[in-house]
């Protein structure tokens, strides 16, 4: 994390950073919140961090998490941005541990196919992945199926389409959404996709997927801004 255009401490940015996309806070609660310690900074500033940084750790994440598993389980669940619903697209492991996950704008099967292709591209083949009845979602297998066949990769995901199996990423949206729900919707898409970055990062480090040998929740933040 490189903070050069911002004069204050690197410290205080990601405790900041750490508290938002951790707890239900709006960015005037969080405002209110240090200055009480001291510190004077405004919503927008707030803000601005998020958008920043929390893609930049969110990165690091995925190249610093422990081993997952090849079966998956692969939802979505809904954002507002802009007064209208988007699409967090999200995928565990069969453990519950975080894969990947993408804001789309579109619940389609391009936008499947560009998660599953991103989702591999960070965690290798699965060797199943369970969804539930959405026939786009299906579509974007099929297509990841099809591309390995025409690449000469003769390996096939095994599809399932089994809701009861799926239960363990409904509930880990649960997560996601306590966080959100108080943020009352976002504005610009970017803001939106960045700040859930922070949050899915925050959520993953609840889980233990990272081996820091007993730092706290923050300190395993603030390690993977480096």
């Amino acid at each position: 994390m490189n903070n050069q255009c911002d004069s204050t401490p690197k410290s205080v940015i990601l405790y900041a950073l750490f508290f938002y996309v951790r707890y239900s806070v709006s960015y005037r609660d969080l405002q209110e919140i240090l200055q009480e310690r001291g510190v004077d900074v405004d919503h927008t500033t707030l803000n601005r961090w998020v958008v920043k940084y929390s893609t930049l750790i969110a990165a690091q994440a995925q190249k610093r998490k422990q081993a997952t598993t090849s079966s998956w389980r692969m939802d979505e669940t809904y954002i507002k941005v802009k007064g209208r619903w988007v699409y967090q697209y999200r995928a565990i492991d069969k453990q519950g541990n975080t894969l990947d996950f993408m804001l789309s704008e579109q619940r389609d099967a391009d936008a499947a196919t560009a998660f599953f292709k991103r989702t591999i591209e960070t965690n290798g083949l699965p060797e199943k992945v369970v969804i539930d009845k959405s026939g786009a979602n299906f579509a974007g297998l099929r297509n990841m199926n099809m591309l390995f066949w025409l690449c000469g990769i003769y390996y096939f995901i095994d599809i399932l389409q089994v809701k009861y199996l799926n239960n363990i990423i409904e509930q880990d949206h649960r997560f996601i959404k306590r966080i959100t729900n108080p943020m009352r919707g976002f504005k610009p898409f970017a803001s939106a996709s960045a700040t859930l970055d922070g949050i899915e990062t925050a959520h993953m480090i609840r889980k233990g997927q990272f081996a820091m040998g007993g730092k706290s929740p923050f300190e395993q933040f603030a390690a993977l801004a480096g």
